[in-house]
């Protein structure tokens, strides 16, 4: 009865596993989806959302579904999404980085009190 019970756990634990691997992979599929759109709060939503599923999969007993051709296959197609979700997420942190330093440049311009002596002076 003790190996009923071992078999059962096991299983359940499978089960958890798919169902959160699943999970993952559907989570991806958004993320690239927005990956290069203007929603970042929704995109950060997302990255959060996956955050908790890995940390649930890492809370599972030790199990084998990793192992499995099923999981394999997920993986096969999470890792380049994950790649074009990353490029994306770059480029975009770049072009942000690259407009808030074009502002503060005009606000340190304008706090200074120099925008219109430099943008009045004839060279």
């Amino acid at each position: 009865m003790h190996d009923d019970k071992a078999t059962v756990d096991v299983e359940e634990t499978l089960k958890q596993a798919r169902t959160l691997w699943q999970k993952y992979f559907a989570l991806t599929k958004e993320l690239l989806k927005f990956s290069d759109q203007k929603d970042s709060e929704l995109f950060m939503e997302l990255v959060d959302q996956r955050d908790r599923l890995i940390e649930k999969m890492k809370a599972l007993p030790q199990n084998d579904y990793r192992e499995s051709e099923e999981c394999k296959k997920m993986i096969e197609q999470i890792i380049p999404m994950d790649k074009q979700i990353i490029y994306r997420a770059k480029a975009w942190l770049n072009k942000s980085r690259r407009q808030n330093s074009a502002v503060r440049s005009y606000d340190l311009i304008e706090s200074a009190g120099l925008r219109g002596t430099v943008f009045n002076r004839k060279y």
